[in-house]
């Protein structure tokens, strides 16, 4: 038996083309639009009613269903998306007077966890770093020490003034985001590896602009006057491949993650790794929980007085 035909879709074919002409929609947007409205619409004949009728509950029992056929919360989040675009042009067409999509809340996106080095990985990358020599060898062990022993972010590294890093300093000043300043400490590695770093920093300053590129702590001969992210990414993906780690798991980023979760596996609290890391809100040094759980499952497995009774066993 050949299904009917859904109703209410000459009202889909109305955006699609509105979609188009006035926000000049790509073809597979489109196709996109069409395909997820039209899944919806089939719920809702479902549910005995038509695409320019659906209710609220609609709504609601189709982000259910999609999301106990086991898609993933950013594909639901995309469709309810389509939907509350679709709502509300028909409300400003005046076919409806109200948006049944906006009391429906989108559904939570897991946040990805971190990718990071272990330390075993971490160690060889400073083993082979040490062992690097001239002025190049330097400047990326200094590197790789500020960036894995003080967790900066590689847009605070490549401007670091050359000022915040002279002298016997143990702490760094640093200036985030939003221009706000925190003190972070300089282990001793990495007090070694800047000092070592200084003594060859003259072998990068360029010629014309020197003034300029004085100023930071990382020199460069490009139109910034210091290192760029860019550049940096790529030693460090030279660097994996010397310590024969797979260089796409490498990079800045990556260095400053491991710096945050080595520091919680070995006990530190959130707040102060929120402060080292210069995060304006604790929620966003969360995504380290799950090594906090996973150091706390392990100190009950091992310490816990029930634990040790089941190992003698």
């Amino acid at each position: 038996m050949t299904p009917k035909p859904l109703a209410g879709l000459h009202h889909l074919e109305a955006f699609l083309e509105m979609m188009s002409a006035e926000r000049g929609a790509a073809a597979h947007t489109l196709d996109a639009y069409r395909r997820d409205l039209s899944d919806f619409a089939a719920h809702v004949r479902s549910r005995g009613r038509n695409l320019g009728k659906a209710n609220t509950e609609d709504i609601r029992t189709y982000i259910v269903s999609l999301s106990e056929s086991g898609l993933k919360a950013s594909t639901q989040a995309r469709r309810l998306s389509a939907l509350r675009q679709f709502h509300r042009f028909l409300q400003d067409d005046g076919v409806r007077d109200d948006d049944p999509s906006a009391a429906v809340e989108a559904p939570k996106r897991a946040r990805p966890l971190p990718k990071i080095v272990g330390e075993p990985q971490m160690k060889k990358l400073i083993d082979v770093v040490s062992a690097l020599t001239g002025p190049e060898g330097a400047r990326l062990a200094c590197i790789v020490e500020l960036l894995y022993a003080s967790g900066l972010r590689i847009s605070e590294l490549v401007t670091l003034p050359l000022a915040a890093a002279t002298g016997e300093r143990r702490m760094l000043l640093v200036r985030g985001k939003g221009g706000k300043e925190r003190l972070v400490p300089l282990g001793e590695p990495a007090r070694i590896a800047l000092k070592a770093y200084l003594a060859e920093r003259a072998e990068f300053l360029p010629v014309a602009n020197k003034d300029r590129a004085d100023r930071f702590l990382f020199p460069s001969r490009g139109a910034d006057g210091h290192l760029t992210r860019r550049r940096v990414g790529q030693m460090l993906k030279e660097l994996a491949l010397k310590a024969g780690l797979d260089p796409t798991k490498l990079s800045p980023h990556v260095l400053r993650h491991a710096f945050a979760s080595h520091l919680v596996a070995h006990g530190a609290d959130l707040r102060s790794v929120q402060q080292l890391l210069g995060h304006a809100d604790i929620s966003t040094t969360q995504i380290y929980t799950h090594v906090q759980e996973e150091r706390l499952r392990m100190l009950v497995a091992e310490k816990h007085p029930l634990a040790a009774a089941r190992r003698k066993r």
